[in-house]
């Protein structure tokens, strides 16, 4: 009988606990119905866990678990073969158990995307010296595979673009925006409810957790090294209910992505609400959902679709992270060597060129439109189309006593253009004095 791979593991939240009760599941099983050890040739075994109270590992009710206080003196245990952090967090316990572990030569695998994002190039590293695996499937989009699509499916072939719906919490404010023309405040307060946003939403809604999940696909589609920093950023929270309802009118939804794309410039990282048309997959993907579509170069791009978030769902990443370990495969973090990978920096988004949304707040006054067609004639941009909108409350087919003194919402979609022109174009018109308020801007992503 082949010896059964042990296991420790550091951290028993949500995902932890799911990790602990899937393992345990399988290896209670009768041999013939033990999936997990049948496909890894070997059994693997749960033997000790690290969590701030012992008490976490006696509710899980899981027999013969051995209790080791420290992470880092778990992740160095000789007793175990591979250890699994789950506590989360960019900085100390979780990186300094782990450099514990791959220091001992023994192989780790993690959920941890803001370890990852921030020093997953000197993990890396550390795991190749010692010639240990260091996998990371969970750290982004939950049980999708698309850490392994990346890093091995796609092995021979080069990537012009990787992207896609990366933060459920996003995709849900959106949806529900949307479906029940809620504001983005009355959606954010429900989602807090159901337990989909934190307290404090800022990481999610401003675009930030998806920022180190691009930076992640970025490194394994492209080869540059890991950092969020080098990747622009925008939210959603400044998204309005008439900015959906302009989308769909216009045959298109909005989703926060995070988009990494080759350019002539180098690799563009950004996240930011973009216009995707109705036709196309990432569009039908909503609520928590996560989708990711990656576009290798010579053949039509491929969607990966499923649960990005949950205990279930990641503990599913993390159980196949373990049974490559048992199965004895190990391939390089970022799909190759660290020192092949090369520098990242910010994008530099004035570069940047695709069609825009731009909505208006256009003072009801003789030569309006002629100084706004003016300044986006200056800076070359094109207009694909023009929709002035009614003004809320105006009767159809007439206007209110005062309407001359309301601003009229006017919706401008460009030809492709660079954000540059855009934001020269709409500084010149609010300082002509022409709108009022600042301009919406939503970027449209071709499919």
């Amino acid at each position: 009988m082949v010896a059964p791979l042990k296991v420790g593991l550091a951290g028993l939240g949500t995902v932890g606990g799911s990790v602990a009760r899937l393992l345990q599941k399988q290896e209670s099983n009768a041999p013939e119905s033990n999936v997990l050890a049948t496909r890894c040739g070997r059994p693997v075994k749960l033997v000790a866990v690290s969590a701030k109270a012992e008490a976490e590992m006696h509710a899980l009710g899981i027999p013969g678990l051995r209790f080791v206080p420290s992470p880092a003196t778990l992740a160095a245990d000789p007793e175990i073969d591979a250890f699994v952090e789950l506590m989360g967090g960019a900085g100390d316990p979780a990186k300094s158990a782990i450099e514990a572990a791959l220091s001992a030569g023994k192989p780790v695998v993690t959920a941890n995307k803001a370890l990852i994002a921030r020093h997953g190039v000197a993990l890396a590293t550390l795991a190749e010296k010692h010639g240990v695996a260091l996998n990371f499937e969970a750290a982004v989009g939950g049980a999708i595979p698309v850490v392994k699509t990346l890093r091995e499916g796609f092995a021979g072939n080069s990537f012009e673009r990787v992207y896609g719906i990366l933060n459920g919490t996003c995709n849900y404010i959106l949806s529900r925006m949307e479906g029940e023309k809620l504001s983005f405040a009355d959606c954010l307060r429900e989602a807090q409810r159901l337990g989909y946003a934190e307290a404090d939403p800022t990481f999610d809604v401003e675009g930030f957790d998806t920022a180190q999940k691009i930076a992640i696909l970025a490194s394994l589609a492209f080869g540059v090294q890991v950092d969020p920093d080098a990747v622009f950023v925008e939210g959603i929270s400044s998204i309005m209910p008439e900015d959906l309802e302009a989308a769909a009118e216009l045959g298109y939804r909005i989703k926060l992505l995070g988009v990494a794309v080759r350019t002539e410039q180098g690799i563009e990282q950004r996240v930011h609400p973009t216009m995707v048309r109705l036709d196309s997959p990432l569009a039908q993907v909503m609520g928590v959902t996560n989708a990711v579509t990656v576009d290798p170069a010579g053949f039509p791009p491929i969607t990966l679709v499923g649960p990005g978030a949950g205990g279930a769902a990641t503990a599913s990443a993390v159980v196949a992270d373990l049974a490559d370990i048992a199965r004895g495969l190990r391939a390089a973090p970022f799909g190759r060597p660290t020192e092949a990978l090369i520098g990242s920096r910010r994008a530099p988004m004035q570069r940047h060129e695709g069609g825009y949304y731009i909505r208006l707040a256009a003072v009801d006054r003789p030569g309006t439109f002629a100084t706004i067609a003016k300044h986006l004639a200056d800076e070359h941009i094109s207009l694909e189309s023009i929709v002035q909108r009614r003004r809320n409350g105006e009767p159809h087919g007439g206007s209110s006593p005062d309407s001359a003194q309301t601003p009229a919402p006017v919706i401008l979609v460009t030809y492709a253009t660079t954000e540059d022109a855009v934001r020269k174009a709409l500084s010149e018109i609010k300082n002509r004095g022409v709108i009022a308020g600042n301009p919406q801007v939503i970027r449209i992503e071709k499919n």
